[in-house]
């Protein structure tokens, strides 16, 4: 399934093609194990659209957060007072 196209699907539909295409990849391997050697690059395929799928819900949840917590700007750290002591000292 192309990125495009799963970018477009809702999150139910997201997890849908993740468990249906969860379910095929344990049947091709089933297969597998079996002996029959048909569909064996269907595993990669499948493979690769569960990854995009849950790369696609993982976006979307980070995006999520950032949105409900606004990211804080960082402040300049302290400055030192090292070199205030050394002065200080002579």
């Amino acid at each position: 399934m192309e990125l495009e196209k799963i970018r477009t699907q809702s999150e139910e539909e997201l997890k849908a093609t993740q468990t249906t295409a969860a379910e095929q990849l344990f049947r091709l391997r089933f297969q597998k194990s079996l002996g029959n050697q048909e569909g064996i690059k269907k595993l990669r395929v499948l493979k690769l659209d569960i990854a995009r799928a849950k790369t696609v819900l993982r976006e979307r949840e980070i995006e999520a957060e950032k949105k409900a917590n606004p990211v804080v700007k960082n402040e300049a750290p302290a400055k030192s007072t090292r070199t205030e002591r050394k002065k200080a000292k002579a």
